[in-house]
């Protein structure tokens, strides 16, 4: 395939955005030069850089219908927030970054109630039996009524919220951008534990959703660290080092586990910015296996026997479960700032920086059709809920569509 070249500036900035934190020893010359390499590394130097690919022409295999489109008030305004859609019987609660929350029907996507705010909503929503938990930029945890969107309290944490509130057992696990993990009661938000661990001095901006497993919360950390706490307690459980960052510069020692942990049949898989994709034990976190040339930003999805990445480069990947061993690569999206792949019947649908909407064929990655479906990107992770796939974009794009064959 030839490579359309255009201005470097059409590269998305939504691939990767950066939180940065200077230590006590760190000088401003030093942690210029790294945003200078880092600008180098990630988005390309004058010279290297590589644009996004350009769409082009393929044999089309199945008719992407657009079942509702709604707008969701500002959305995330272009920035990057943790602020995902989330379904629960047949309800779909969504949020935008000015404060609005909103509950929509799964079928029309008609408004069952919505609820202005003045919180800066940045992750989120949570959701539980009765509850619907987000995090504020500026380190708001409120609760809400997931039936009428009634507020039920809120509290105050150590730092902006940027992974989405976990709820498991009436605990809300909660993680900040400062490298702690809170623990607060559901009915009325109280802290009933805490968990700190330093973040390095340069960091890729976010933090991975905790993944809840019976009495164990997974968390991933920019030092390339996995760790496993109590549920009830917060003290260690076990702690096993993913990747060892390694180079010069902050730059080059960049290893964030930023992605999402997901756990299947006891077995725990992540991937890191900088150090492949790696699996571990629920029980001790002993390393299985690792493909150190898989590294990704964006999480993991799985379907009973493989695994789906989009990684640092925007190519997708089918990998076995069983040892990380890839089975095919569509790199014909290469640098389009793809979202998490979701796998569903025949097909894995991703969406891209651009607002489209792709369907791969899961047996071997070819391209079988695309739509464009929001003016911004798609950023977060489609969700896929009887055969339907439900996505939303950084302008507020909510919309719901399928896939049928000719």
């Amino acid at each position: 395939m030839l490579k359309n070249t255009f201005s470097k500036f059409a590269l998305p900035f939504s691939i990767v955005l950066l939180s940065l934190s200077i230590s006590a020893c760190g000088t401003l010359n030093h942690l210029g030069e790294s945003i200078q390499d880092l600008g180098n590394s990630v988005f390309g130097s004058n010279k290297d850089s590589e644009p996004p690919e350009l769409l082009t022409e393929y044999d089309i295999e199945v008719e992407l219908d657009i079942i509702w489109k709604k707008s969701i008030g500002v959305g995330k305004d272009r920035r990057f927030l943790k602020l995902d859609l989330a379904i629960s019987s047949d309800n779909i609660f969504v949020a935008d970054k000015e404060g609005l929350l909103q509950a929509r029907e799964t079928s029309t996507g008609d408004l069952l109630w919505e609820q202005e705010t003045d919180y800066p909503f940045s992750a989120g929503p949570g959701v539980s039996v009765n509850n619907l938990i987000l995090g504020s930029s500026n380190a708001d945890v409120v609760a809400f009524n997931r039936s009428t969107g009634e507020e039920l309290w809120h509290t105050r944490v150590s730092s902006e919220v940027l992974a989405i509130p976990v709820i498991t057992q009436n605990i809300v696990i909660i993680r900040t951008t400062d490298g702690g993990v809170i623990a607060l009661n559901e009915s009325d938000g109280q802290q009933l534990w805490s968990f700190e661990k330093s973040v390095p001095l340069l960091s890729i901006r976010g933090t991975g959703k905790p993944l809840a497993l019976d009495e164990q919360i997974i968390v991933g950390y920019a030092n390339g660290k996995l760790v496993s706490l109590d549920l009830k307690t917060g003290k260690i459980n076990w702690e096993t080092t993913i990747v060892i960052p390694s180079g010069r510069s902050e730059v080059e020692r960049l290893v964030d586990l930023d992605s999402d942990p997901i756990e299947k049949d006891g077995i725990i898989y992540i991937s890191s910015y900088n150090g492949g994709t790696t699996a571990v034990t629920k029980e001790d976190g002993n390393p299985l296996w690792r493909n150190r040339n898989l590294s990704a930003y964006t999480t993991l999805s799985m379907d009973q026997r493989y695994l789906y990445l989009s990684d640092s480069k925007s190519d997708v990947w089918q990998l076995e479960q069983r040892n990380g061993g890839t089975l095919w690569k569509q790199e014909a999206l290469h640098f389009r700032s793809l979202t998490t792949p979701v796998a569903y019947e025949n097909y894995v649908v991703v969406g891209d920086f651009e607002g489209y909407l792709h369907w791969l064929s899961r047996s071997d990655g070819r391209l079988l059709n695309r739509v464009k479906v929001a003016d911004d990107a798609i950023d977060s992770k489609p969700i896929v809920m009887n055969e339907i796939v439900y996505i939303y974009a950084k302008d507020g794009t909510l919309a719901a569509l399928k896939a049928r064959l000719f």
